[in-house]
């Protein structure tokens, strides 16, 4: 007998999964957040990526095993991968010192860059339409940094370099195609974060660089050190909740429609909104507000263009 989700549409079932996906990344993100007055950045997505591909192997045997790793773009795979570890980086470094939900907020940017790479990287059309909306979403984003004013900070700029870097590694994401499966996807993610992580490790894991006064460049250069029985809780717990969330990010676009699928990328900010608030405090003042209000409008706007068009293109096709 089929089961209830059996009944479900391919775009309700990549929604759900994506839903999914954001609230585990939400609570990896809360964790990192937690971990980053002590520990640095680069020990803490190694020993996460390490504790995630355990995880991911099982994925992987479920989906047919090692075979399913085969792939005839490794360097791709690899670019990619290095787009997210740069995302992953500005994000955190970016959150460390601000609140959870502006940070997340400012990262909702990467809708705007995505449709504005489509053209070059893609040969995908923008149109007027598109680009007055993006000018929008980029005027909120400006009202939320505020340049000029008081309460003004570099590192509020982490987020929408982020932002950009995801952009980026979305495209290569849909230069990959659906050739590859979830597993594999997730896979090369975690060996990239591995591999990348370590070298840095290697650098500046003495400690020897960190000889700034300021928090965010601190917790890239700071000395790395044997973490405490609860920090390996944590760290477990983190890496199994990211590799949940990456296996279900990358069901979620393989099974929906990205133009479906992608206007619920903003539900993980009521989860950003009451985690940030729960633990740390954090809520944003009105500017914030306004400037949320203006990235996410025109996110949705944007996404609402791209399904209208998805949906003219398949009946063009279904006519010819």
């Amino acid at each position: 007998m089929p089961g209830p989700l059996a009944a479900l549409s391919a775009n309700t079932k990549g929604i759900l999964c994506l839903v999914g996906a954001l609230g585990a990344l939400t609570l990896s993100d809360s964790i990192i957040k937690w971990l980053s007055p002590d520990m640095a950045l680069h020990q803490i997505t190694l020993l996460r990526s390490c504790f995630a591909l355990l995880l991911v192997m099982v994925f992987v045997q479920l989906e047919g095993g090692l075979v399913t790793l085969h792939t005839r773009r490794p360097l791709l795979h690899l670019l990619r991968g290095s787009m997210l570890v740069l995302a992953n980086m500005f994000f955190f470094v970016g959150l460390a010192a601000m609140p959870m939900a502006e940070t997340v907020v400012l990262f909702y940017t990467a809708p705007l860059f995505i449709c504005m790479l489509s053209q070059p990287v893609l040969g995908e059309k923008v149109g007027l339409r598109r680009w007055f909306v993006i000018g929008v979403g980029m005027i909120g984003a400006i009202i939320m940094l505020r340049p000029g004013s008081d309460v003004f900070q570099t590192v509020s700029l982490f987020p929408v370099m982020a932002a950009l870097c995801y952009a980026a590694m979305t495209m290569m994401t849909r230069k990959l195609g659906l050739r590859e499966s979830a597993g594999a996807l997730t896979f090369y993610i975690q060996i990239a974060f591995i591999v990348i992580s370590s070298l840095v490790g290697l650098i500046v894991g003495d400690g020897g660089y960190d000889i700034y006064d300021n928090s965010s460049l601190t917790f890239l250069l700071r000395e790395w050190y044997w973490p405490s029985l609860v920090q390996w809780q944590l760290l477990l717990l983190c890496g199994l909740i990211v590799a949940c969330g990456g296996y279900l990010m990358s069901q979620a676009y393989r099974l929906g429609e990205a133009p479906a699928v992608a206007p619920f990328e903003y539900a993980s900010l009521p989860f950003a909104l009451a985690v940030g608030y729960y633990l740390w405090g954090d809520w944003p003042d009105w500017p914030a507000f306004v400037g949320t209000g203006l990235i996410i409008s025109s996110g949705l706007v944007v996404a609402y263009l791209e399904n209208r068009d998805h949906r003219k293109a398949l009946q063009h096709a279904r006519i010819d």
